[in-house]
């Protein structure tokens, strides 16, 4: 039976995100079109718009992406419950990666959507200044086991800012010293080494700048307990206390994103089904890696939400 199911809601990070996110929904469903509405007053200006027709210069600004694809993946939820009748799956655990933590404290709770919009987009004005003050990258290698990839970390003094499947890890630090982590993690056998296209070093000491200004930011909004627990970042464990929920949000501006081992904890609490609610499908490629058995959905089109129904009804 579908209602004995073990769910968990996924929602993407900063990098999901392209033009013309979200707009289809905006269109089709009355609730889709409520967010995006609701955020571009609060904001006071069209981020709708912005991810709709872009440019994409302006949606990939740190402090601007970090809203939109919040309020989209929220978007994605929203049309979701309205076209199936508020009939998904409820689920057991929440969990985002990275940004996307923010989101999943908005579905538990945690946080009102214009609080968590708001907050995101003063963290994405803190990580972009941290990241002029202190310059750096981040650097996705594949194909190298954690292991061989701590090593090159210690060799090199770089930092390991996001497990993100068994083969798929990436790093962050100095542009210097990603150069060399690069040509070492090659030597090492890496299949692929990717730059990002970041603004910083995020998930690293050199975001340490950022962290006075986050933790202020944090304590003007009012959390509440988390109503569905929250799979944390940077320890890969439940949580839903208030107290526990600030510490993370902290951490993790500066710590690895463990969501290789976030997904291994929801799978281990008997989770066997992953609804990926955003722009893209990142986070289902890497659940698939990290789990073949696990069945994922894509909530991010209004194709999508006629499938997931579909799949309802049968």
């Amino acid at each position: 039976m579908i209602e004995d199911i073990k769910v968990a809601y996924v929602f993407p990070g900063q990098g999901s995100q392209s033009v013309g996110m979200g707009m289809d929904l905006y269109v089709h469903y009355a609730a889709a079109r409520a967010v995006y509405d609701e955020i571009d007053k609060i904001l006071g200006f069209s981020l709708s718009r912005l991810c709709f027709e872009g440019p994409e210069q302006e949606l990939i600004q740190t402090m601007n992406v970090q809203p939109a694809v919040l309020t989209t993946s929220i978007a994605c939820l929203k049309a979701a419950q309205e076209a199936s009748g508020n009939k998904i799956p409820v689920p057991t655990f929440t969990a985002g990666h990275s940004l996307g933590e923010y989101t999943a404290l908005v579905v538990s709770g945690v946080l009102s959507l214009a609080d968590a919009v708001r907050l995101v987009r003063e963290r994405g004005r803190l990580m972009h200044e941290a990241g002029k003050r202190k310059i750096g990258g981040m650097l996705a290698i594949l194909g190298l086991d954690l292991n061989t990839v701590e090593n090159i970390c210690l060799a090199v003094k770089v930092d390991i800012s996001n497990i993100n499947s068994p083969n798929q890890i990436v790093v962050s630090g100095p542009q210097e010293n990603l150069e060399q982590a690069r040509r070492l993690a090659q030597l090492k056998g890496a299949r692929r080494v990717i730059p990002l296209k970041v603004s910083g070093a995020f998930h690293s000491s050199l975001m340490e700048p950022a962290v006075e200004g986050l933790r202020n930011a944090i304590n003007e909004y009012n959390f509440n307990t988390a109503s569905i627990p929250i799979v944390a970042n940077v320890t890969a464990q439940s949580i839903t206390e208030t107290s526990a929920i600030k510490e993370e949000l902290i951490s993790q501006i500066v710590h690895c994103v463990k969501w290789q081992q976030s997904v291994e904890t929801m799978i281990s609490r008997g989770v066997t089904t992953f609804f990926e609610m955003g722009p893209g499908n990142v986070l289902t490629g890497l659940i698939k890696r990290i789990s073949p058995g696990a069945q994922t959905f894509n909530i991010n089109s209004v194709e999508s939400i006629q499938s997931i129904t579909n799949w309802r009804r049968g």
